[in-house]
């Protein structure tokens, strides 16, 4: 039976747990060979071992994704095993803290605009060549309604989570006469650790599940998906211009 992303190459950051966890063990079910990016070995491990358990197949890369030289590294090494990458899920972020712009320190501050925003860079920098290399190449950034919708003390998330709508919308236009799509994901509020850190007092059997989210990850990042530019509301269940 083909599967709908058997033979593709995919990164996912930020796939020890939650969200990037559910949509790793997702594509390698549809048949991708997944390159599992998160700082924790334990982490990967046991998602690694999920994966095979459906028989599916993962390299991990237990990678701080602020060693900018490391991601760089990570695309000659990609290059060199597979000479592309076919699909790229850019997950991995931080909520940081609740609380006043005047009162952040500026390290972590700098620490929240690193992950959300500069390590995509850093990730479109080196993995670009190789997205550019394979037949269909998709890559997907997770977003927050906070970019959009700014709420007081939400600071450093909301800022980050605007900058990276622009990084990748500037990115998606670089790319419209290629053969590489990319578009941004609005999951809306998920039963996640961050969420909980954000509302503590949320009942979260009321929300979705990663696992969940992970579902409508899957068609975005497949051939079929020609949308480049866009982001795809989770709630809405539609792509829409932002």
């Amino acid at each position: 039976m083909t599967r709908l992303l058997d033979d593709r190459i995919a990164v996912v950051t930020g796939a020890s747990r939650g969200i990037g966890r559910d949509t790793a063990i997702a594509l390698a079910k549809e048949g991708a060979h997944v390159v599992l990016i998160a700082r924790t070995v334990g982490g990967l491990e046991e998602v690694d071992d999920e994966i095979q358990s459906q028989g599916g197949s993962a390299t991990l890369v237990p990678l701080d994704l602020l060693d900018y030289e490391a991601i760089d590294r990570l695309g000659a090494s990609l290059f060199e095993r597979w000479g592309r990458l076919d699909i790229l899920v850019g997950n991995a972020g931080i909520l940081g803290k609740l609380m006043p712009l005047g009162h952040f320190e500026p390290k972590l501050w700098d620490q929240v605009m690193a992950l959300n925003v500069t390590v995509n860079w850093r990730l479109i920098r080196s993995l670009d060549p190789l997205l550019r290399s394979a037949k269909a190449g998709r890559a997907l950034f997770m977003t927050s309604g906070a970019a959009v919708n700014c709420r007081a003390y939400w600071g450093p998330y909301s800022v980050s989570k605007a900058a990276l709508d622009a990084l990748v919308k500037t990115y998606a236009a670089e790319n419209a006469t290629t053969n590489v799509c990319i578009n941004l994901f609005n999951p809306g509020p998920v039963a996640t650790t961050m969420r909980a850190q954000a509302m503590p007092g949320e009942d979260p059997s009321k929300l979705p599940t990663p696992a969940q989210i992970a579902e409508a990850v899957v068609p975005l990042v497949s051939d079929g998906c020609s949308e480049n530019g866009s982001c795809f509301d989770y709630v809405s269940g539609e792509f829409a211009k932002r």
